[in-house]
């Protein structure tokens, strides 16, 4: 006999548990400004997450790149912003940690797969707070035409002094050695400078001295890279005191130059472009010196907003972050980004893998000017920009630049002061 009664609240009961199940659903939203990365967490990272925990769902919203700082700093302000924070390097997050937008991660299980350096950009300065799981950094080195290299029957240098001997042959031969301009100026600091640099003044050694004040950018290492970066002007494109940084690409990928010191994230922009076989080699040593330094420079991390209302949620997403799997499916995903996270991965490019691979042979280090440095007037950053390009350019002799790049440091971070 049919009871529409006892049906009804039969549906009833089941509308129920189908609700609480929604209901216990938790979507988190990621703030971004890698808008050109949606595809890659909406296809790929997210799906893997999911795959463990159906019950999270994330959002990737990303916002243009020049606007992402102001954007985000007014949601945060309005209460309005997203769960999950994607942070930059240094003093932007710091900042937004000491005012209270930026959870502490210190325990967060996982934070032990990433080394100091790692932590280095999204800790506060006595290190005793880390706020952001390190994401992925940049590799320093040199991308190279390995059909022309073959022609000439080149090996890859291991010293400097082989580096040299080998842009002379180069040269000798009616290629041009090296592929660079400095108009834009950028590019002498970061991919000259300091490309070559941490073997000269020791990776973390040099950098924490400066920080500390044991050491200046006038001595040892440093102006000793500053000597090592004159060297190269014999070696460069004609005209290049004029050529910008995307002439330079479009030079070296039209194949009329041997070598291009390099990010790693070229690796993605040069892939369709050529028609050549790459190869890469790290900054060599100078002649004599055992080991070897790379600049593995930390660039994007994510962290939790304080104020987010799925605090447990974005936790486990973080955690999840701290795995072996996030880092082979990042750094596959977005090759020459290479995850930070202390795990042995396995990439599908080539050339990204024998970037990656260095670290099994180098000391990693970062850029020197970025933690602390380029707080004050003028910036430490931006007088390495200028001063690299005025010796590359040939204006300045390499003691002019260190001299002046110390005087600006120390014209106001006072452990430089006084030494």
């Amino acid at each position: 006999m049919f009871r529409p009664a006892r049906t009804f609240v039969l549906a009833l009961a089941v509308l129920a548990l189908v609700g609480a199940g929604f209901a216990q659903r938790t979507t988190l939203t990621i703030e971004s400004w890698r808008n050109d990365d949606l595809g890659i967490w909406q296809n790929t990272i997210i799906p893997a997450f999911n795959a463990h925990y159906p019950d999270i769902q994330v959002v990737f919203s990303p916002t243009a790149p020049t606007e992402y700082n102001a954007v985000l700093n007014s949601r945060l302000e309005a209460g309005s912003a997203g769960d999950l924070i994607t942070c930059r390097p240094f003093d932007l997050s710091l900042d937004q940690f000491e005012r209270g937008h930026l959870a502490s991660l210190n325990d967060l299980p996982g934070m032990e797969y990433f080394s100091a350096v790692a932590k280095s950009a999204w800790s506060t300065d006595d290190g005793s707070d880390v706020f952001c799981v390190p994401m992925a950094s940049v590799i320093h080195g040199f991308i190279y035409n390995a059909d022309m290299f073959a022609e000439l029957g080149l090996a890859e240098p291991a010293t400097y002094e082989e580096f040299l001997a080998q842009l002379q042959t180069i040269e000798d031969a009616g290629h041009t050695p090296l592929v660079m301009g400095t108009i834009d100026q950028w590019e002498a600091a970061t991919m000259g400078y300091q490309n070559i640099g941490p073997n000269y003044w020791r990776g973390e050694e040099g950098r924490l001295g400066l920080i500390e004040g044991t050491i200046g950018y006038d001595e040892g290492g440093f102006v000793e890279a500053f000597r090592a970066l004159a060297e190269w002007i014999p070696f460069l494109p004609a005209g290049y005191q004029a050529m910008s940084y995307p002439d330079a690409q479009n030079f070296f990928t039209l194949g009329l130059g041997a070598i291009f010191p390099a990010g790693s994230w070229e690796i993605g922009v040069f892939r369709p472009m050529v028609d050549f076989e790459m190869g890469a080699f790290k900054p060599p040593v100078p002649a004599g010196q055992d080991t070897c330094y790379i600049s593995d420079h930390t660039d994007i991390a994510l962290g939790v907003n304080a104020a987010s209302p799925n605090h447990e949620a974005a936790l486990t997403f973080l955690e999840w972050m701290t795995t072996q799997e996030f880092a082979e499916l990042y750094g596959n995903a977005l090759p020459g980004f290479f995850p930070l996270a202390d795990h042995p991965v396995t990439l599908d490019d080539p050339l990204a893998q024998t970037f990656i691979d260095w670290r099994n042979e180098c000391e990693p280090t970062i850029r020197s000017a970025y933690q602390i440095l380029s707080r004050g007037e003028p910036n430490n950053e931006t007088e390495l920009w200028n001063y690299s390009a005025q010796v590359l350019s040939g204006t300045l002799t390499p003691e002019e630049a260190a001299a002046a790049v110390q005087r600006g440091l120390e014209n106001w971070y006072a452990p430089q002061q006084g030494r």
